[in-house]
């Protein structure tokens, strides 16, 4: 897809999810196949470093996402970016009660990740969500923006340009903070 076919395809993604905030039911069910594909990347990120046999599935982890995204209709989305930062959150909301549910010392460490560091060459150990998780509680209580940053970089998948779109704020500044936050954070999880 070519850079304009990327722009008219995010701007109508925008204009859908505005009348979805503004009770169109149609939107919404135009809306879904559209986005149903990036949800399914989305989740397929998070469940790229599951432990063999794990029982969540990447169509139950997109599902569970779309359903609790469903019952925010008042929620006024800005655009694209918003909708799939929102569905990061809520997908990790469920990687983490999933994990809970399950009980980190009767099959192991839950449900895993595989690596801050995009970049990474070498396959890292799967990071513990549930780790990553507390780590991120405390990173929001030392600097929320960071926090946020992570949860939109990492969980989300969004760009540099996404991000600082979302938050408000420079490029710069989005990558200044995120390479902040990984080193703050791999020092977080590795002093466990």
């Amino acid at each position: 897809m070519g850079q304009d076919a990327d722009a008219r395809e995010r701007e109508r993604i925008s204009q859908l999810l505005a009348n979805w905030a503004n009770r169109d039911p149609a939107a919404r069910e135009q809306l879904v196949p559209i986005v149903y594909e990036e949800l399914r990347r989305l989740a397929h990120h998070y469940m790229r470093g599951e432990r063999a046999g794990h029982t969540l599935q990447t169509t139950a982890l997109v599902n569970e996402a779309y359903v609790r995204l469903a019952g925010l209709d008042a929620l006024q989305w800005r655009d694209r970016a918003h909708f799939f930062a929102m569905a990061a959150t809520l997908m990790r909301r469920v990687l983490v009660d999933y994990a809970r549910q399950r009980g980190r010392d009767k099959r192991g460490p839950g449900v895993s990740v595989t690596s801050l560091d995009e970049n990474a060459r070498a396959p890292e150990p799967p990071i513990d969500v549930m780790a990553l998780d507390e780590a991120l509680e405390r990173l929001v209580r030392v600097d929320p923006r960071q926090s946020r940053i992570v949860e939109l970089r990492f969980f989300a998948g969004l760009s540099v340009e996404e991000t600082a779109e979302v938050l408000g704020i420079s490029r710069a500044t989005v990558k200044r903070d995120w390479a902040t936050a990984k080193l703050w954070l791999y020092n977080e999880l590795t002093s466990r």
